[in-house]
């Protein structure tokens, strides 16, 4: 079977006195036959190349899914009167969100039960349920085409009824006035921008709700939330630099919107509530790494801020907990992070201990402000996530719930991790790389091993343990993450250098990651394979146009490719909020750097390395057309006989498959690609 052929149509695309020629630029006609059957022939091909291992593929899903506790249940937390959790039955695809008031020995009370939902759905996921205050009603939103538009539904709680209230093309998320009959919820514009919040009230036609705020800068989004305290309603403007917040007391759904800091370019901040102050972390006053600062509720401006934590060169502070005796940071100092613990009454502080040598911290879910008990998360390259229950006072930790390995084939001490520091290209520069592979795995320049990265919106990849990679470090694969600049595993400036004219940052850390794996003699090129996701997946597209040889394989999944013209249409979802991230095209500056690595714009007629690359039809973050065109380009230009792959879902979005199982396929037609490629070095 020969691979597709797309037909060419030449498309002129001008600006800055500059002419590309786009010859594929005609799939992004999703209504068009002519590209669902370009699509489907991508898909046929791929399925035929890859029918050799269709009963590998198989045998990768079973020992993939076997590791998963099938009659799982979420560790249940308790909030106003009711134990809240959700569980899922063996045999069954989807969660089961349910409640039990006051005891966990009580009956159960089922909430939404997914799995009914979803039947003869092929795709369908259920962004958020939230329970009035009266614990009498319920609201809950639904999508089942994975583009991540969201209608909004409610339960009458006491007698089951499903409320005639409909509320179309949401982002799902439902906040609760503390009257018990009004939500707070946000549309979408055509863009997919999240740009108005409405109220709506329960037993009036959608039709007649009230547009509480309208964002009208198409580079903010908005977003609607309640306070840890429950006592205040805040919207937030976002955009990737700069945030404005509002608020109105939730018993009061008529009262005045008011402002807390009015929005300031480069001015990031974020608002918690407790007692008659907020407490604020910010980058104010050129804190980089950002600072957290009170102001009374009354006077909130900036004027009013006072330091609570002061900014600090060394150390990253992503987030905070409030409690009535005890303040808790999220600290990333040296790319690690740690949990601090600071004793209002006694003006003292203390870290929670952590020892692997690299790993993933935080602070779980802690919904009262008056006690001594902290839930935290931990979780490394080696060892299965865990919740954890620190006592702040006595400093004694319990262990709530730890994910279950299934299958008895797991062992904490068959698996190493460590980090090491490649240099950069620069010579001032070093990139952290977190390693984790079996004891039996020896590293040479046989050995196969994945580099994963990603490194843009300031978005650190963390070292955390995955069931599904297991399949890959048995069968003798080092995996590594590289933290490269774009994230922010080395603080602020980390981020601010792998961004707008700093981008080709990420790719050459990328890359100089890979040679110094190769150089320490981890694997040689022959036996080195990448991967990335969304903007993951232009790092996979520019490294390869860099260092073609470098590689014997990539993954890209949903990958952003096609930077420029996707960057110039202000009609596609996501375009113009992301301005700042790599900056505008319609400025002649930015649109050279762009075209400059923007891998689709970059395809030449050279060897390229073994290419999967995977979409989803109705992805809203990055459109299905870019990895389209992608292949059709390579599939043009490249020189070589390897192999080159494009898998379309045809029934989802951005996030992939449905369902807690379904995704696993994608994971195992993954896996059988690398290994594939592999064993045709051998």
């Amino acid at each position: 079977m020969n691979p597709p052929k797309a037909k060419k149509i030449p498309k002129l695309l001008e600006i800055h006195g500059d002419t590309r020629t786009d010859n594929y630029f005609w799939l992004n006609e999703r209504e068009n036959p002519e590209v669902i059957k370009y699509l489907e022939e991508e898909n046929a091909y791929c399925d035929f190349v890859m029918q050799d291992t269709e009963d590998f593929q198989q045998q990768l899903f079973d020992e993939m899914k076997a590791r998963y506790k099938e009659d799982d249940q979420s560790l249940p937390y308790f909030f106003n009167k009711y134990w809240y959790l959700v569980r899922f039955e063996k045999g069954k695809e989807y969660p089961i969100f349910s409640r039990k008031f006051e005891s966990l020995e009580n009956e159960e009370e089922i909430l939404v039960d997914v799995n009914i939902l979803a039947e003869g759905q092929k795709f369908f996921e259920v962004g958020s349920v939230a329970v009035s205050p009266n614990n009498k009603l319920m609201s809950f939103s639904t999508d089942n085409f994975g583009r991540r538009i969201y209608t909004i539904q409610f339960k009458n709680m006491e007698t089951g009824e499903i409320l005639q209230d409909q509320i179309a093309n949401t982002t799902g998320k439902a906040v609760w006035a503390n009257d018990n009959e009004h939500i707070f919820y946000i549309r979408k514009d055509k863009n997919l921008r999240a740009f108005q919040v409405f109220m709506h009230q329960l037993g009036t036609d959608s039709s007649q709700d009230v547009l509480v705020y309208h964002e009208e800068d198409d580079t903010f989004d908005v977003n609607v939330f309640k306070s840890k305290s429950l006592e205040y309603i805040f919207i937030s403007s976002s955009s990737t630099v700069s945030d404005e917040q509002r608020f109105i007391p939730s018993d009061n759904v008529l009262a005045e919107w008011k402002i807390v800091q009015p929005r300031t370019k480069d001015l990031e901040y974020s608002v918690e509530h407790f007692e008659d102050e907020f407490f604020i972390i910010t980058n104010a006053d050129k804190a980089t790494n950002f600072k957290i600062v009170k102001t009374k509720v009354a006077n909130p401006g900036m004027e009013n801020w006072i330091d609570v934590i002061p900014h600090r060169k060394d150390v990253l502070v992503e987030g905070f907990e409030i409690f009535k005796n005890y303040l808790v940071l999220e600290e990333r100092k040296e790319g690690l992070l740690q949990i601090k613990i600071i004793d209002n009454q006694t003006d003292t502080y203390h870290y929670l201990p952590f020892s692997d040598p690299t790993y993933t911290a935080y602070i779980g879910l802690n919904l009262e402000f008056d006690t001594d008990k902290l839930r935290y998360g931990y979780t490394s390259l080696t060892k299965p996530n865990s919740t954890m229950e620190y006592d702040m006072k006595e400093k004694t930790t319990v262990i709530l719930k730890q994910q279950e390995v299934s299958g008895g084939k797991f062992f904490v001490e068959n698996y190493i991790s460590e980090r090491i520091w490649a240099p950069s290209r620069d010579g001032k520069t070093l990139v952290p790389i977190s390693l984790v592979y079996h004891k039996n795995t020896a590293k040479s320049a046989e050995t196969p091993l994945l580099l994963y990265g990603y490194g843009s919106y300031g978005h650190t990849v963390d070292a955390s343990f995955s069931n599904v990679r297991l399949s890959i470090l048995d069968r003798g694969f080092i995996y590594a993450i590289a933290h490269i600049r774009g994230g922010e595993y080395l603080g602020r400036e980390w981020y601010e250098n792998g961004k707008m004219l700093h981008k080709k940052n990420t790719f050459f850390d990328f890359i100089d990651a890979a040679k110094f794996l190769v150089k320490e003699n981890y694997t040689s090129a022959k036996h080195l394979y990448a991967m990335g996701g969304s903007a993951g997946g232009l790092l996979m597209g520019a490294v390869i146009n860099y260092e073609p040889e470098l590689f014997n394989g990539i993954v890209a999944q949903v990958p952003f490719v096609d930077v420029v013209t996707t960057m110039l249409d202000e009609e596609i979802p996501l375009t113009t909020g992301e301005f700042d991230e790599w900056g505008n095209p319609k400025k002649q500056k930015y649109y050279d750097y762009m075209k400059s690595y923007s891998p689709y714009d970059n395809v030449e007629a050279k060897n390229y390395p073994n290419i999967l690359i995977t979409t989803g039809l109705h992805d809203s973050q990055v459109q299905y057309w870019e990895p389209a065109k992608w292949t059709a380009k390579l599939r043009e230009l490249k020189t070589d006989s390897n192999l080159l792959l494009f898998k379309t879902d045809m029934s989802s979005g951005h996030g992939g498959a449905s369902g807690r199982f379904e995704s696993l396929k994608e994971d195992a037609l993954e896996y059988a690609f690398l290994l594939k490629v592999e064993n045709r070095n051998n």
